[in-house]
């Protein structure tokens, strides 16, 4: 009888000790998850984190970069609204984004095409892929050659149709038609993107569907087009809601970089998007204070058109 206090006191120093272990144990766990993820959070801090408050401080004041900055208030973001040249680049940049429900439509298809068992399957995806770890910059001079109007592609194709039909037929001038400018970075962003990231994120989402679910459904006699919108669509629609919210943001932000290698922003500003035309206040025309204050402007756009989105498009989403 007397043996067993001390055999439950040796119980709960062991008890203890291991607590104590597991703590220290954790602790340096926990240390060490801390190490590796400091580079990052230091990086992210310094080189993201203080610029974009910054960025912030300027929208509200007057700079040239050459003579110290005044405070303006609320004037830049009066000046933006009352700027017709914003609203018709606002424009463009909408105009350029219904190129991504044709981007998604392609990517599908091709990720439908791409997940079929044929021989060679692993060429062609790579083939499809191949354009969009190319270089932008090559892909924008090759493109600008494209749309050349006397020895283009498209326009020696199109001649070459006249003359097959006997009708003297000649193709437009892609890049330098205000009606056809913004329609040919449309088709080129078509190109470039259908077998891009959005296809493999595709077909990922299609080789991840049970195979069970299309057994079932050719045990009830559904055809092929049965089978698309009763099984894969639903099973996808995560991956669909992804790219979509991903395009919306991408494509407020993109245009940039085509636009200034192929068009220059023309003709008479076609296409000049909301990034060139933020480019061209910071770093053309020195308005600093303006160019943050657009910048501002369109993360806030960006924030609701993604949050309502969110809410609207979430609800069409089957996670199984």
């Amino acid at each position: 009888m007397g043996t067993a206090p001390v055999t439950g006191g040796i119980d709960q120093i062991e008890a203890a000790k291991k607590i104590k272990t597991g703590l220290k144990n954790s602790t340096k766990e926990a240390l060490a998850g801390y190490c590796f993820l400091l580079p990052n959070l230091v990086g992210f801090l310094v080189f993201t984190s203080l610029p974009v408050i910054a960025s912030l401080a300027l929208s509200f004041v007057k700079w040239d970069l050459l003579t110290p900055p005044a405070f303006a208030g609320l004037k830049n973001f009066v000046q933006l609204f009352q700027d017709r040249f914003f609203w018709k680049f606002c424009w463009n940049t909408i105009y350029l984004m219904l190129g991504i429900p044709l981007g998604m439509i392609g990517s599908l298809a091709v990720a439908l095409a791409m997940n079929q068992k044929i021989k060679g399957i692993v060429f062609f995806r790579t083939t499809f892929f191949l354009p969009t770890i190319c270089s932008g910059v090559a892909i924008f001079i090759l493109w600008r050659l494209i749309y050349n109007p006397d020895f283009g592609f498209f326009n020696v194709l199109i001649r070459g149709f006249g003359d097959l039909i006997h009708v003297p037929l000649e193709g437009p001038n892609w890049l330098t038609d205000e009606k056809w400018a913004k329609p040919a970075l449309i088709i080129m962003g078509l190109w470039q993107g259908i077998g891009g990231h959005n296809m493999i994120l595709y077909l990922a989402a299609l080789q991840g569907i049970p195979r069970d679910l299309y057994e079932a459904s050719d045990i009830d006699g559904a055809n092929g087009w049965q089978k698309f919108w009763a099984v894969t669509w639903p099973m996808i629609s995560p991956t669909t809601f992804f790219i979509a919210i991903m395009s919306i943001i991408g494509g407020f932000q993109a245009g940039f970089d085509a636009a200034f290698i192929m068009t220059g922003g023309g003709p008479n500003g076609s296409t000049t998007t909301i990034m060139y035309y933020i480019y061209n206040n910071a770093f053309q025309w020195f308005n600093m204070g303006y160019a943050a204050a657009i910048s501002w402007f369109l993360f806030v756009v960006i924030f609701v058109i993604t949050l309502l989105y969110w809410k609207v498009a979430g609800k069409t989403v089957h996670y199984y």
